[in-house]
């Protein structure tokens, strides 16, 4: 039997503890006032990020998300995002997995549409 991964969701301005596991930013762009070293980030993993054209449509827009989402999960299956989809995916496998995110409202961010793919087996 597959055991679905131990994932959690935080904004990277959040003060780092010590169950959170693999800490894997999910953002695009570096965020703004946060230096690598109290970021505490194992890996950055831009290639799952949304596309620059997706993420300025969506601009957060609380009623934008139900699209966003599933033009997001379409941007998924392209190579390179799938590939680093997986690599969440086998990462969750081994360890918690905290997703990171600078996005204010994490529950309505990529970050979200990843951790229900993540813990439904992708």
């Amino acid at each position: 039997m597959h055991t679905l991964p131990d994932v959690r969701l935080r904004r990277i301005y959040d003060e780092p503890t010590a169950d959170d596991g693999i800490r894997v930013l999910v953002d695009r762009r570096w965020p703004r006032g946060v230096s690598k070293v109290r970021a505490q980030v194992d890996e950055w993993c831009a290639d799952v990020a949304p596309s620059d054209e997706l993420r300025t449509w969506f601009a957060h827009v609380a009623s934008r998300y139900e699209e966003f989402e599933a033009r997001y999960r379409e941007e998924l299956k392209e190579p390179g995002r799938a590939h680093a989809l997986g690599h969440l995916l086998d990462m969750g496998a081994h360890d918690r997995l905290t997703l990171l995110t600078a996005t204010r409202d994490v529950d309505r961010s990529q970050a979200a549409v990843l951790y229900d793919l993540l813990t439904a087996g992708a």
